[in-house]
């Protein structure tokens, strides 16, 4: 019988994550989980987590004040426990909340299709549940709750009635893919590609390689692996564990190809989709190379997991893109604004200006506003410098930069010819806002970038006010 709310124990619970009823009714019921005790309601367990900036056992006591059945602490957690209703300890908060998640998955028959790579993540996640959405039940990560506190929280809603689940995966450190794919014990798992993030805590690209195929690792002999069959760091790496793959991407070789690409304009971008044989049109609403590719590794996914082939094409059809990542949006006097504002990398900024190219019009220029890329450790200064190099070489008009690097972005679009009068250095999201006004015209395009910190959908929403959005897309 699958795992339910309402019906689980505390007992139960205190079995699966090998802790113990400490006081209490052992056979309590809990109607929901929560860690956050600001939303706990009446009959749920809360769950104190203790991380960097909040430890969850400073808020006990309130959680148990707004009705929670239940508390789940550390042991050396010290209280009154008069004043709390069931308390179960455990060695370890957060791995217990894994370990509930990887026993209550187990509980539930649903597919579940697991995704990391160094960009992307989200938008193949969103692909892949639009396939999966086309005939089954589908459950996935809200927003990018992807770490090791998101994932479990996501897993703790599967329910008798999902068919199936979209997880995608990040990382920072060594560790963490092993840990969330022991968690997910996936039927499907995709590494989308290895690129230049999280270089802080991983060194270099062979480090975020190792990280990343932790998923390999850490899957079951069963099931399926999906591999960018392009990216050659990351068939390197993979082929130390000696099993067999399912590729995708545009080279010649793959499982899963794309050929044929058709660039559409504003209305997005199409393809052929190549498997065993066989191939058929797809039409995706959003552009870009690294959206095919997304493509491919949801359409690998649904093949893998015996989705009917319509469902795939249509499911991908059915995709209109995620906010803040290559997201076009049409403002007045037929301006397009590219918001690329949730992450940045510099394989994310090399594939990004890549796609954005071909949408600038004859008629328009390119505008690049660009912020800090983060966690690039000593790797900064020269991905900055390279950057820079990259936006220059873009066909750009003009080049706004913001950020402790925005020198270093500007000494690389100098030194690969542009310049120096059309690179401009702000300061805040106004003034960089009100620069990119000064030079915008009808007809022009501006693309936007940077990491997360930045904020740059700031600068977004000042020029979507500004301008209006247009009613139909051009």
């Amino acid at each position: 019988m699958a795992a339910e709310w309402g019906k689980i124990s505390s007992e139960e619970i205190a079995t699966a994550v090998r802790g113990r009823v400490l006081c209490g009714d052992p056979q309590t019921r809990f109607s929901g989980f929560n860690s956050d005790s600001r939303t706990v309601r009446r009959g749920q367990v809360f769950w104190a987590i203790k991380g960097d900036r909040f430890d969850g056992h400073d808020f006990v006591s309130r959680a148990a004040m707004q009705g929670a059945s239940g508390v789940v602490v550390q042991k050396e957690f010290q209280a009154s426990l008069d004043e709390l209703p069931v308390v179960i300890t455990v060695a370890d908060t957060l791995k217990a909340l894994g370990d509930l998640a990887a026993w209550w998955r187990r509980q539930h028959k649903a597919k579940v299709a697991a995704i990391t790579g160094s960009s992307g993540k989200t938008t193949a996640k969103e692909m892949t549940a639009a396939i999966f959405q086309m005939g089954n039940k589908t459950l996935k990560n809200p927003g990018n709750h992807n770490n090791l506190i998101g994932l479990p929280v996501t897993l703790l809603k599967l329910e008798k009635m999902h068919r199936r689940a979209v997880l995608e995966m990040g990382m920072n450190h060594k560790g963490e893919i092993a840990r969330l794919t022991e968690i997910a014990d996936p039927d499907t798992a995709a590494i989308l590609n290895i690129g230049m993030a999280h270089l802080e805590g991983l060194g270099d690209m062979d480090g975020v390689a190792e990280a990343k195929t932790e998923m390999i690792g850490n899957s079951s002999p069963e099931a399926k692996i999906i591999l960018n069959g392009d990216d050659e760091v990351l068939m390197k790496h993979a082929a130390r564990f000696g099993r067999s793959f399912t590729r995708f991407g545009l080279e010649d070789g793959n499982d899963v190809q794309a050929i044929h690409l058709r660039q559409n304009g504003s209305e997005g971008i199409g393809f052929d989709l190549v498997f065993e044989g066989n191939a058929w049109p797809v039409h995706l609403r959003v552009s870009g190379l690294h959206n095919i590719k997304n493509a491919l590794a949801a359409a690998a996914i649904g093949f893998c997991l015996e989705e009917p082939v319509n469902h795939i094409i249509e499911g991908l059809g059915s995709f209109e893109g995620v906010k803040g990542r290559f997201q076009r949006i049409p403002l007045k006097q037929e301006i397009l604004l590219i918001d690329d504002t949730y992450n940045a990398n510099p394989s994310a900024l090399r594939a990004a200006l890549h796609s954005a190219a071909p949408l600038v019009r004859k008629e328009g220029q390119l505008l690049v506003g660009l912020g800090d890329m983060l966690e690039l450790g000593k790797a900064a200064v020269s991905a900055h410098r390279e950057a820079g190099g990259r936006v220059a070489g873009s066909g750009v008009s003009w080049f706004f930069i913001m950020g402790s690097h925005a020198e270093v972005m500007r000494e690389g679009a100098i030194a690969a010819g542009m310049p120096s009068d059309r690179i401009i250095i702000a300061r805040t999201h106004d003034e960089l806002t009100a620069a990119i006004i000064q030079e915008l015209k009808p007809k022009d395009m501006v693309f936007l970038k940077g990491s997360r910190k930045m904020q740059f959908e700031k600068v977004s929403e000042n020029l979507q006010r500004h301008f209006g959005l247009r009613i139909a897309d051009f």
